[in-house]
């Protein structure tokens, strides 16, 4: 199959096939890293990782898979980009010197416009909608776990009904015929079109898609998905609002057994409160008197949980996406 070209900005613009090409690829670049191969796919492209949002696995992620298969990176941070510099001069700037941009920070705008005026590949790192590289390290964990299909897997994200990653796991799910669950609360409020355009993709895969209240309805769940009840870049007043709503979808040790299914996995994103070792979830603790932890310490640590594996994922498949794109 030939992606060649191609930019990454959501899973929206590949079909099932597509995603399945870079998810085997994916499988086969990670077993050749396990044994030491490691390829020239890359050799002599130039790539620039522009972050806006800071980052720890997304830029590790890019920049070994790059390096991995030959290619050279620059990480760009603070650039005059949409400061003193319009979007598509600077676009047209990278376009001239780079094969290849990524970008992390906010609206799926920007991204859309790198794309328009670059002339290269660009591939979304996260914006304030989506999270499309997160997606395939997810998919990939799940094959290596669970012993079945994707599209006989039961996938549930519980908590925030507007989250980025949320959208992009309910993107994916249709696609690739993923029965796909949301729950949350009635605050936190999905969009509307991306309801209805992931409803309308399940209709072709064969999916349901889903939204629930109810803090029980994890039934027969194969994954429990979760993520912080903040994003970045979010203001800190939104703290007690989200904790006073958010609070009963914690994941817990009672919520993994509600499943029903002792297999079921735990994943997540990260970065994760699960404790109070962090300068944030102490602040909010001892200054405003909020517990922000998304998932119980116990369910996060326990033998079910595979964030460690969903982080390291990330990488392989990002490879995957960069090869795909612009090696092969």
């Amino acid at each position: 199959m030939d992606l060649k070209g191609r930019s990454f900005l959501t899973l929206l613009d590949f079909n099932k096939e597509e995603i399945r090409y870079m998810l085997d690829l994916a499988h086969e670049l990670k077993a050749k890293k396990k044994k030491g191969i490691l390829g020239e796919e890359l050799k002599g492209k130039n790539i620039v990782l522009v972050f806006d949002k800071s980052s720890t696995r997304t830029r590790c992620s890019f920049e070994v898979a790059a390096m991995d298969e030959g290619a050279h990176v620059t990480y760009l941070t603070n650039s005059h980009m949409n400061k003193k510099e319009s979007i598509e001069d600077t676009a047209k700037v990278f376009g001239r010197m780079y094969d290849a941009i990524e970008y992390r920070g906010f609206g799926q705008d920007i991204v859309e416009d790198l794309q328009k005026y670059s002339g290269v590949p660009v591939w979304n790192g996260l914006t304030d909608v989506d999270h499309p590289t997160q997606v395939l390290a997810d998919f990939l964990t799940m094959e290596e776990h669970i012993d079945k299909k994707l599209d006989e897997m039961k996938l549930t994200f519980v908590g925030d009904l507007s989250d980025n990653v949320m959208y992009a796991l309910m993107y994916g799910s249709a696609i690739m015929g993923v029965d796909f669950k949301a729950v949350g609360p009635e605050e936190t409020v999905c969009d509307p079109k991306v309801l209805e355009v992931s409803q309308e993709l399940a209709k072709k895969s064969g999916a349901t898609i889903t939204i629930s209240h109810d803090p029980e309805d994890v039934k027969g769940s194969d994954v429990i998905y979760t993520d912080i009840w903040v994003s970045m870049g979010e203001s800190e007043e939104l703290y007690p609002v989200r904790v006073k709503a958010l609070s009963p979808y914690k994941v817990t040790t009672k919520m993994m057994k509600d499943t029903g299914n002792d297999k079921c996995l735990f994943m997540h994103c990260l970065p994760s409160y699960h404790d109070f070792e962090t300068s944030v979830a102490k602040d909010m603790r001892d200054r405003l008197g909020l517990d922000i932890r998304e998932v119980e310490d116990e369910v996060f640590r326990s033998e079910n949980s595979v964030v460690f594996d969903e982080a390291e994922n990330r990488m392989h498949t990002i490879k995957a996406v960069m090869v795909a794109t612009l090696g092969r």
